[in-house]
C-alpha cells in the first residue's frame, strides 16, 4: 500500500469504508483463474473511519481501526457504494459489547 487511496467523505457514527484489495489473479500452480469464476475478496484497505459510537452514558467509543488499516470481513458484509467511478463497502465496526 503504497499509496493511500484519498477520498472526500466521512462516514457517519461507527461505519468504515473499505476498498477491497483484489486477489492476485494466478494461484501457486500458474492456473490464471477467469474473472467468473472468482470470489468476492474480504479482504481490504480501510479508506475513512467515523468519529465513533456514543455509548448508553453519553461517551464517545472511539474506533479501533483508522485510515490504511487492513482488515478481513465477512463475505456479505457491508453495502457497496460507488465514488468517482471506484467501488467501495461501508460497513459498521462491530466490537464485542460483553462487558
Amino acid at each position: 500500500m503504497a499509496n493511500a487511496t484519498k477520498i472526500k467523505i466521512q462516514p457517519l457514527g461507527d461505519r468504515v469504508i473499505v476498498k477491497a484489495i483484489e486477489p492476485k489473479e494466478i494461484n501457486k500452480n500458474g492456473i490464471i483463474i477467469p474473472e467468473t469464476a472468482k470470489e468476492k475478496p474480504q479482504e481490504g484497505e480501510v479508506i475513512a473511519v467515523g468519529k465513533g459510537k456514543f455509548a448508553e452514558d453519553g461517551k464517545l467509543i472511539a474506533m479501533e481501526v483508522k485510515a490504511g488499516d487492513r482488515v478481513l470481513y465477512g463475505k456479505y458484509s457491508g453495502t457497496e457504494i460507488k465514488i468517482d467511478d471506484e467501488e467501495y463497502l461501508i460497513m459498521r465496526e462491530k466490537t464485542s459489547s460483553a462487558s
